[in-house]
């Protein structure tokens, strides 16, 4: 049975142990640990391992401004992307006028390859909801909503199990564990919209309109769901809150960066989620302290980049993060640092890039995408998006102009500061940042009409070096369009005119005799 176990890339050790497996190493899983230790489908697991006791500690002993008071001491800052402090908003919620409220829990997750919140409602849907009763304690809130994302059917099915158990057992309905206190949880699916993960926008859809962004001079701890004050955060943030009650302020705030005891936008505190995909050896959902590098969560936990290629980028954040260059790598990883560096937490997405990656296009890429799920409320997100798409793609196609990159900026920081959301106010991220730290690369797209990624096929040219060929025909063997000519053992040649610039012939290429 030996021969199962794991072997260490490195050290070519077998490693008995889940924890000393590199991926897990470094580590500190907090909010989803408890996954693979109990089923679902089962309250009895969770209430097993100590669920639901936060709940009773607050509802037995816990007066709701102590509960604010805690977790506004434990500096938990929302994971959805915005990092507001939690506490400070369920105390604007609890002073708010109105005595009808609502807690949400957003789980309408858009951002492409990211699935942090999946993993928590369909691996551990009571710590959300032990997190939400005590939110709704908090604040005063009878009911709740959670907006699950259409695609998350498993997660709906996991969510709808857990509210059935939680009444069966007395933790939702009237009258919870005894206290008097009344709250229940309603399920409602988004229509995909990425607008909709925006707080007012997903509001508008549990109302039943259309999902458009309003104006945030009116805050929803004020008037958010039906006009009433309302407190969303998601499924990151409420699963946290269990820990924070029944663990202590103290262990939560051991973990992270910064410091919280005398403001609570001071720092970064407990875990993040990240989801850790692209050119990378080792994907998948990572939960790290607060304040660990780039390099370490990139190559310690991620295991580096494939194929002996060189790290050339990292975007944090999800489409609307910033690209971060190599010498950024030994960045902090929390909200403040990572939005002086050009980027953002967002909700976790961490997409790695290695030397092959034209960042211009990555640019364009990341654009088009937000263009596409812009609501077109506002005119600046609307037609700014559009514009920026323009001009990215006429670069990528050879055809961009002197001053395109002062344009670029212009219409970004115009976009940036006059959109009506967030949505807008940090699409443009990734046209900045990538011309911050690789402007180089815009430069020659635009004089050299090179791309020194070699993917914008209009700038790319394939051919083969004289000196490197050895004749071995495996670039012949791979072209879609026989463009290759030459004898076995002998140098080849590339056809250009009819070269369809796939890139096979580079990608089998052993002895690094074709060039771009």
């Amino acid at each position: 049975m030996k021969r199962l176990l794991y072997r260490d890339p490195v050290t070519k050790k077998r490693i008995v142990h889940e924890q000393e497996l590199p991926f897990l190493r470094k580590q500190q899983r907090v909010v989803f640990g408890d996954n693979t230790r109990i089923r679902p489908d089962d309250i009895t697991d969770y209430i097993a391992i100590g669920g639901y006791q936060a709940l009773r500690i607050v509802l037995e002993d816990w007066t709701p401004v102590k509960v604010i008071n805690a977790i506004i001491r434990s500096g938990l800052r929302g994971r959805g992307g915005g990092g507001f402090p939690t506490g400070i908003k369920w105390r604007s919620a609890r002073k708010a006028k109105q005595k009808e409220k609502y807690v949400i829990c957003n789980a309408d997750e858009g951002d492409p390859g990211a699935f942090m919140d999946r993993s928590i409602c369909e691996g551990n849907p009571h710590r959300i909801i032990e997190g939400m009763i005590i939110g709704a304690y908090a604040v005063g809130a009878e009911k709740g909503y959670i907006y699950v994302r259409k695609e998350y059917p498993l997660a709906v099915e996991t969510l709808s199990t857990a509210i059935s158990q939680a009444r069966d057992c007395g933790f939702l309905g009237g009258n919870i564990l005894g206290s008097g206190m009344m709250f229940d949880i309603t399920i409602s699916r988004g229509a995909g919209a990425f607008i909709c993960g925006e707080s007012t926008a997903l509001m508008a859809s549990l109302e039943g309109r259309v999902g458009e962004p309003r104006a945030k001079y009116i805050h929803t701890v004020e008037k958010g769901l039906y006009d009433r004050p309302t407190v969303l955060n998601n499924v990151e943030t409420w699963a946290n809150v269990p820990h924070i009650i029944s663990k202590g302020v103290e262990w939560f705030t051991s973990m992270g960066t910064g410091d919280v005891k005398s403001d609570p936008w001071g720092g970064s505190m407990g875990t993040k989620v990240f989801s850790l995909v692209g050119n990378v050896n080792n994907t998948g959902l990572v939960e790290v302290p607060m304040g660990m590098t780039l390099r370490e969560i990139i190559f310690d936990i991620g295991g580096g980049i494939p194929n002996g290629r060189k790290f050339k980028a990292v975007q944090t954040g999800g489409p609307s993060g910033g690209c971060l260059p190599e010498s950024m790598l030994d960045l902090p990883v929390d909200f403040d640092r990572l939005t002086e560096a050009g980027s953002m937490m967002g909700s976790g997405g961490m997409i790695v890039m290695d030397e092959n990656t034209c960042m211009v296009d990555m640019a364009r890429y990341f654009i088009d995408f937000l263009k596409d799920e812009s609501c077109g409320k506002c005119l600046p997100c609307r037609e700014g998006l559009r514009a920026i798409l323009e001009v990215l793609t006429r670069i990528t196609e050879g055809e961009g102009k002197r001053g395109d990159i002062k344009l670029l900026e212009e219409i970004s920081r115009t976009v940036a500061d006059t959109s009506l959301c967030a949505l807008g106010g940090s699409a443009p991220n990734p046209v900045l940042s990538t011309i911050r730290y690789f402007r180089d690369e815009y430069v020659a797209h635009i004089r050299d009409k090179s791309c020194p990624g070699g993917t914008c096929r209009a700038l790319v040219h394939y051919r083969v070096i004289p000196e490197a060929c050895t004749g071995c025909t495996a670039c012949a063997k791979v072209c879609p369009v026989d463009c290759i000519s030459g004898e076995k053992r002998a140098v080849h040649a590339i056809d250009e005119t009819r070269c369809v610039k796939c890139g096979a012939c580079y990608s089998v290429c052993r002895f690094n005799a074709i060039e771009r």
